[in-house]
């Protein structure tokens, strides 16, 4: 099975889909790779914060945030090689590029739904209230 790894900006939490505005693209990144994670298809997802030595380890990864900085995140790989850089995937470039069934990962037609709660300590609710 081919190995795809997202290396993300640095967020406050390995998902980003902490505080109070959430952002939708990260939030079907999440839903993707939870659907995936379901079929047995596993993506590795690396933040800059949490784990700035994968970014080093990475050779092409390394080069490209050299090159471009971290601005220039996200930046995914397939079997270590740079695919897409500065976005995430496509539903259908996820399906295409890990060479799986077409509609596995069907186009959302309705808007996403998300609670949001108030947080009265103070804090976003980032672990360590990094936020």
């Amino acid at each position: 099975m081919k190995k795809m790894k997202i290396y993300e900006p640095a967020m406050c939490c390995s998902t980003g889909l902490c505080g109070v505005g959430v952002d939708p693209e990260l939030l079907r990144i999440s839903t993707v790779l939870d659907t995936l994670k379901k079929h047995g298809v596993s993506v590795d997802r690396v933040n800059l914060n949490n784990a700035p030595g994968e970014f080093i380890k990475s050779q092409a990864v390394n080069a490209y945030i050299n090159a471009k900085g971290p601005e220039g995140l996200p930046v995914i790989t397939l079997d270590g090689e740079l695919v897409i850089t500065g976005r995430y995937p496509t539903n259908e470039e996820f399906t295409k590029l890990l060479g799986l069934p077409e509609g596995l990962l069907k186009k959302q037609t309705e808007p996403v739904k998300v609670k949001v709660t108030k947080n009265t300590s103070g804090g976003c609710g980032c672990k360590g209230g990094c936020c």
